[in-house]
């Protein structure tokens, strides 16, 4: 039996993520669910994106991921189900998979047409669900819809270059739990424009001029421990993901503080590095 993932921005106060699970096992008693988040910002695409951009790797291929966010039905935010990378996206067309595709072409998108679809406010367990356990039993997607090609694709969310190639314009699309800031730049992206050049990260009144590759490589151990850079102060790394992340380093967002407030940033502020 296939694994079936979900996220969403449901949140875990309400009935929803419950009545979700309760369906598909209604529909396969036996199935395997996942939780991957359910704590995504409102309606947020692009942090629904990089959540599931850089989990749904860590899965086997068939694994069946749906998608809770912004699902309503609209003209322009058709109900779509997409094969990728051998996995199964449901989705609405709002582009969370359009996000996660720079790596993969999705080998089939066909939107979703389930005979008599109940039309109501819950669309992730009237429609998504179906079409899950559908495909989790071995049903193929051109039986739930008709081939699809207008897949949504949102550049803005994207980083541009400026300045004769020597300026790169982000934004932040995610902040940890720990109060850590992942911007949209990765790290092939950054390599490409800098050619070995030297840099200057700046967001808002900081400056970065190093990026690490771990949190502790801010320590220079050969220092004496009063004269080291530690606990509190800001430093750049490329995180697991290879998206460049702000952290300060050994923060605790429930205490201190953590890049997101001591640095004075939130969700799609921007981040700009000058090459040097």
């Amino acid at each position: 039996m296939a694994i079936i993932t979900l996220t969403t921005d449901f949140g875990l106060k309400d009935h929803f993520v419950g009545a979700l699970k309760g369906s598909i096992y209604k529909e396969l008693a036996d199935a395997k669910i996942v939780d991957i988040s359910h704590d995504i910002s409102p309606f947020n695409i692009q942090e629904c994106a990089y959540i599931l951009e850089n989990s749904y790797k860590s899965f086997p291929e068939g694994t069946i991921h749906i998608v809770g966010v912004d699902s309503e039905p609209t003209k322009e935010n058709q109900h779509i189900a997409v094969l990728l990378d051998g996995h199964y996206f449901i989705s609405a067309n709002n582009g969370v998979i359009g996000l996660i595709t720079s790596e993969f072409k999705p080998e089939k998108i066909f939107e979703i047409n389930i005979p008599n679809p109940i039309n109501g406010s819950f669309p992730v367990m009237d429609v998504f669900i179906q079409v899950a356990c559908h495909i989790a039993r071995g049903g193929t997607l051109e039986v739930v819809g008709r081939p699809f090609e207008q897949l949504k694709d949102l550049t803005g969310f994207l980083p541009s270059v400026t300045d004769n190639d020597n300026k790169i314009i982000g934004s932040v699309i995610y902040i940890d739990n720990y109060g850590n800031v992942v911007t949209n730049i990765q790290k092939k992206f950054f390599e490409a424009y800098r050619k070995g050049r030297d840099f200057e990260l700046n967001a808002r009144t900081t400056k970065i001029k190093q990026i690490h590759n771990t949190y502790s490589d801010i320590i220079n151990f050969d220092l004496e421990k009063g004269k080291r850079k530690g606990p509190g102060d800001a430093l750049a790394l490329f995180n697991s993901s290879d998206y460049i992340e702000l952290a300060i380093y050994k923060s605790d967002l429930n205490s201190v503080g953590g890049a997101s407030t001591l640095l004075g940033l939130d969700y799609r502020d921007t981040i700009t590095i000058n090459f040097i």
